[in-house]
């Protein structure tokens, strides 16, 4: 009897501390998805072959360029979590048109991708869709459909010791091509346009960097983790439209220093 109530206990719990405001269960605290990234996280610092990243003492300059436009877009409003996530920033070394997120803010972006495009604010959309993936808890709602609050639960009275080891080794192995559901993709898309219109920062500048993206035969790997409906574009420019359709600045040569400073 006591430890069916300390289970109903541990359920309330997680109903109530996670992030169930915005309509979307999800049985992982805050806390749990900070700790779930650290661990992915330094699984990946641990997977070089896989997951070359690139040194930060020998390119001082390059992180220290996306560390900036980190820095820019954390100033937005519409973030939920800006002061309480890690929001870590690792660069990939493979010429691979891809980038993703882990939970808790730790986003990771490939040296393909950073070369491949224009300007700065459209390597400020992609990684604003990432941090709205993190910030939305998309992993870990994801998770919590995948797994179901038995399992999860039995993670949390230490009756399933294994299990967080296995779902961090999943994760880890297929975190690049995590495919996030089509009303994930919508919402990080809005919330990019969000985050960009509180900066300097073009906010279509999302929508330029899908329709460059369509006509680039390399680009299936991330096409394959962030699906392209036709509407994409246009729901992103209807975003945009109805912030009030400001324009903003490109940074084209910033970023051509920024590019430059990659191997």
């Amino acid at each position: 009897m006591a430890r069916r109530i300390f289970t109903i206990a541990v359920a309330f719990t997680l109903l109530t501390l996670s992030g169930c405001d915005d309509g979307k269960l999800n049985f992982f605290t805050l806390e749990q998805d900070i700790a779930f990234g650290m661990q992915l996280d330094s699984t990946i610092l641990a997977e070089p072959a896989t997951y070359p990243i690139l040194n930060r003492a020998q390119y001082p300059e390059a992180y220290a360029h996306i560390e900036r436009i980190l820095n820019n877009l954390l100033q937005s409003n519409d973030l939920r979590y800006a002061d309480r996530f890690p929001w870590e920033v690792k660069i990939i070394n493979q010429d691979v048109l891809n980038a993703f997120a882990a939970p808790g803010g730790y986003m990771y972006f490939y040296t393909g991708l950073i070369k491949f495009l224009d300007n700065e604010a459209q390597f400020a959309g992609v990684m604003a869709h990432e941090m709205a993936h993190a910030d939305r808890r998309h992993s870990t709602q994801m998770l919590t459909k995948q797994y179901g609050f038995s399992v999860l639960t039995s993670i949390v009275l230490g009756d399933n010791p294994t299990m967080l080891e296995t779902i961090i080794a999943e994760l880890a192995t297929g975190l690049g091509g995590l495919k996030y559901s089509r009303d994930n993709e919508y919402e990080a898309d809005k919330y990019a346009v969000h985050y960009l219109y509180d900066t300097s920062y073009h906010p279509r500048s999302i929508a330029d960097f899908f329709e460059k993206m369509e006509g680039e035969p390399n680009s299936l790997v991330f096409l394959s983790t962030h699906p392209s409906p036709e509407d994409r574009v246009e729901a992103i420019e209807k975003v945009w439209q109805s912030l009030g359709g400001k324009n903003g600045e490109l940074y084209i040569d910033r970023y051509n220093s920024f590019k430059s400073s990659l191997p």
